[in-house]
């Protein structure tokens, strides 16, 4: 029998602690639309008692209506020696008007006596107090039995009665928590498989941290022990090391374990929801996230390469299309003839690996490594390479002139640079300045600006990364520099690279192969030039 499987997103509650993180109330509703169109079951969004803006978001979920989430608020038992409905952080979970509330509470005898000075017999009061306060307010009420685990290993008559009595005041969840992420897969299947023996018809729940490397591991591991709901945060990020990653648990689960944990049609949904949300976050998603990284089905190896391209299932373990992302082949000295010869294709299928296109090809990317050119992270220059060797190339403007200039900044002013670029298109000249936080920043708004008279489509690109490898360190500060950036338009991303001795002429040569690259996909949607189409298919 297929076993349903909830997941319980915290990106925006246990997720706002992690390190860099600080989400403004309108970045907290864009995640919550976007989880609940992938069709996550619980969405945690704070806890309405911590701060105004909490409290604000709140207010702004009332007028939003979701197709498959629930909001859980997010709070505590009562304090000791507070009864329950003095509690003024209790009182205000009922102000974020949720039909369901995750509570927490203490599971570790050393927390209860040591931490919070309460007696263990208090601490099970507060318990029992809170979770019947809700449930008589008709909440759906998830226990989270806060270190749990390592309650448990210290004293496991105790931890149990912290869940016995949210069980006996009717909680719906008994989320067991590895808190300070430090339990081993084996430790939490076999402690989960006895609570469970002791709690057959209460519903389980796992919380895991990713202090060792293993909240994804332990959280599919509690699955196999029982638990039919899942916490985390959809990207992973979270306190410390950070939680159980759901954009890598709900496709493990569900394709290759056979639970269901969101609607079939929205697996492939996966990457895109990955990518959006760490956009909001204002992270960027790491290249090796299983699954969803833009890293996940990139191959460099030749024999790899060889191997993928005969049969995909040699070197990926499943179909990278499954959950929304794709193959790539990477652009290096050590890719083989074969992978340069399929993204030659992609711009010209008539090429083959005898035509004399395919060996100037390779012997310009040969000297353009060896000048410093990296392609395996700027797949979008590579093609732009390719259209010049096959003579396919024609450029949509010219840098006639740019300068930058650096100043001290002087204390509030928000920047300390500015650029002056002079483009020409078809002929017709602008010349542009604009200001920002260093020489780089500023270059590149002004290199856009002047550019928008003549393509305001670009008013919706922007950078997302921005790389900078020093190559050859022996020169000191003569050294060439690989400047790489990632662009977005909103929907689809695409990377160049650019290197020079001059950090500020590498990034404009990256900067400018970025626009190009855009510009050449823009005009793909008015022309049926093939060409034009292949290259603005591969944009990822």
């Amino acid at each position: 029998m297929v076993r349903d499987i909830k997941i319980f997103d915290s990106s925006l509650r246990d997720g706002a602690q992690g390190e860099g993180i600080s989400f403004s109330v309108k970045d907290k509703i864009k995640i919550v639309k976007t989880l609940d169109q992938l069709g996550v079951s619980y969405i945690e969004a704070g806890n309405p008692g911590s701060n105004s803006k909490d409290l604000e978001f709140f207010e702004e979920l009332k007028n939003i209506e979701l197709k498959n989430s629930k909001i859980v608020a997010f709070g505590s038992t009562r304090r000791k020696g507070i009864r329950v409905e003095d509690d003024k952080n209790v009182i205000a979970l009922l102000t974020a008007n949720t039909s369901a509330v995750a509570i927490f509470g203490k599971s570790w005898d050393f927390h209860v006596t040591d931490i919070i000075k309460a007696t263990l017999d208090e601490n099970l009061e507060m318990i029992e107090d809170t979770i019947r306060f809700f449930k008589e307010k008709g909440k759906e009420v998830t226990f989270d039995a806060e270190h749990f685990f390592d309650g448990y290993k210290a004293n496991p008559e105790y931890a149990l009665s912290a869940l016995k009595a949210a069980a006996k005041s009717g909680a719906d969840y008994l989320t067991l928590c590895d808190t300070n992420g430090g339990s081993f897969p084996n430790e939490i299947y076999e402690i989960t498989k006895k609570v469970k023996e002791c709690f057959p018809n209460v519903s389980l729940g796992i919380h895991c941290h990713d202090d060792c490397g293993m909240a994804v591991a332990n959280s599919i591991m509690a699955v196999e022990a029982g638990v039919t709901q899942i916490q985390g945060t959809f990207i992973g990020f979270g306190e410390r090391c950070g939680n159980t990653n759901l954009s890598t648990v709900i496709p493990t689960l569900q394709l290759k374990k056979h639970y269901n944990c969101i609607q079939k049609d929205q697996i492939s949904n996966l990457t895109s929801t990955a990518r959006s949300v760490a956009e909001i976050s204002n992270l960027a998603l790491l290249n090796n996230t299983p699954y969803v990284g833009s890293s996940a089905f990139a191959h460099k190896g030749g024999m790899h390469i060889d191997g993928v391209t005969k049969s995909s299932e040699s070197f990926e373990h499943i179909n990278p299309e499954l959950v929304g992302n794709r193959r790539r082949f990477l652009m290096s000295e050590v890719a083989g003839r074969s992978s340069i010869l399929s993204s030659i294709q992609k711009i010209n299928k008539n090429i083959t690996k005898d035509s004399p296109e395919a060996q100037k090809v390779i012997d310009e990317l040969k000297r353009l490594e060896h000048l410093g050119y990296q392609y395996e992270g700027a797949e979008s220059s590579f093609e732009l390479v390719v259209m010049k060797v096959l003579g396919m190339y024609t450029p949509k403007f010219e840098i006639d002139y740019f300068k930058t200039i650096g100043e001290h900044s002087v204390i509030g002013e928000e920047f300390n640079s500015s650029s002056i670029v002079k483009v020409s298109v078809d002929g017709k000249e602008e010349i542009t300045a604009a200001q920002g936080n260093g020489p780089v920043n500023a270059l590149d708004k002004a290199l856009r600006k002047a550019l928008e008279v003549f393509y305001p489509e670009l008013r919706d690109v922007y950078l997302t990364d921005y790389k900078v490898r020093v190559l050859d360190t022996e020169n000191t500060t003569s050294a060439k520099v690989r400047v790489i950036i990632e662009s977005t338009d909103g929907n689809k991303t695409w990377s160049t690279v650019g290197v020079s001795s001059d950090i500020i002429e590498a990034s404009l040569i990256a900067l400018r192969d970025s626009i190009e690259y855009k510009l050449i996909a823009i005009k793909s949607k008015s022309t049926n030039n093939n060409l034009i189409n292949q290259v603005n298919e591969i944009i990822i």
